[in-house]
């Protein structure tokens, strides 16, 4: 979720779920240990947050993980999995699946240095090392590192060929390689992800594994977090409206106080809010057209609410005079 999941994007997403754990957009370690800017800040209503990391260097990814945790960061994740280019050039990311050990020297090394969990988030084979044994052997490798939590995308990345956007979708699904190895590996903590779209789905994956990951289905339908605390956390609180979301993320807007920072920052991560809502397209087209631009409307998020509103409205009308 490179460029998606920045701290704006986490803290829409938690008010709509109190319990789900919320993971940082990758971030390298060039960016954290070198950068001007503070990469690795976040919401204190994030939590549980967990910061993905990119890197191969035991050194730097044992710095970064201790900073992650002087930060407050719940969990540290390393990223095998992206096949961006930018990744692949940086000797990270998807690339590593072909290094476990590499990859296990992060982990001793991290784990050495911090109390906070060290996970990995991998895909199950990339290119021409795609069959199960080479999928178990980086998964024991890095496990016998100390790493016993797994995320895996159950798709294999082809680093040669496929732009990012392709490895997303062409690269097929394979399920079953993933419970496989949960059945094999009992002792380990084993996520899926990839192609999830329902909650439905979601309790379908949790009786072979033990966690769910769900990514671009909730950045487009992000409502659809609205019965996770209830139906996987025992929590049965009343889930703020996706009309009380609005107002709470137009107060969130009003309270930012950096230079840079535009309403359209916060608001691009909820154009899907309304998603299947009548008036959902007028959200989405209000935001885009009002929230750019020079002179941004500084009530971007209850203007374009009230526009979705009269439109509903009209529609209705309309509706009952065909009627009558």
């Amino acid at each position: 979720m490179l460029d998606w999941t920045d701290r704006h994007c986490r803290y829409f997403l938690r008010l709509i779920s109190r319990h789900t754990v919320l993971y940082t957009e990758m971030v390298t370690t060039g960016a954290i240990i070198y950068g001007k800017g503070d990469y690795l800040g976040y919401n204190g209503e994030e939590h549980p947050v967990a910061v993905q990391l990119g890197g191969c260097d035991p050194e730097h990814m044992t710095r970064c993980a201790v900073k992650s945790q002087e930060y407050g960061y719940d969990e540290v994740n390393i990223n095998v999995g992206c096949p961006s280019d930018r990744v692949k050039n940086g000797s990270f990311g998807a690339c590593l699946m072909a290094q476990p050990q590499v990859v296990a020297d992060c982990v001793k090394a991290m784990q050495a240095e911090v109390d906070i969990p060290v996970t990995v988030k991998c895909r199950i084979g990339i290119d021409d090392m795609d069959e199960y044994e080479d999928f178990s052997r980086f998964i024991d490798i890095v496990a016998g590192a100390g790493c016993d939590t797994f995320i895996v995308h159950a798709r294999k990345a082809w680093l040669q060929g496929l732009s990012p956007k392709e490895n997303r979708d062409i690269p097929p699904l394979n399920y079953a390689r993933v419970y496989q190895l949960k059945a094999e590996r009992p002792e380990l903590n084993i996520s899926i992800n990839g192609g999830i779209t329902t909650l439905e789905q979601t309790s379908a994956h949790l009786e072979k594994v033990d966690g769910v990951m769900i990514g671009r289905e909730v950045y487009s339908n992000p409502y659809i977090l609205a019965d996770v605390d209830n139906r996987f956390y025992s929590d049965n609180r009343t889930t703020p409206s996706r009309a009380e979301i609005v107002g709470l993320m137009q107060a969130y807007i009003e309270r930012q106080d950096a230079p840079y920072f535009k309403p359209w920052h916060a608001a691009r991560h909820m154009l899907g809010l309304f998603q299947g809502q009548p008036g959902g397209r007028v959200w989405r087209r209000y935001i885009s057209q009002h929230g750019t631009g020079k002179n941004p409307d500084p009530n971007l998020l209850t203007n374009a609410l009230a526009a979705m509103q009269e439109t509903a409205e009209k529609a209705i009308e309309y509706q009952s005079k065909d009627v009558g």
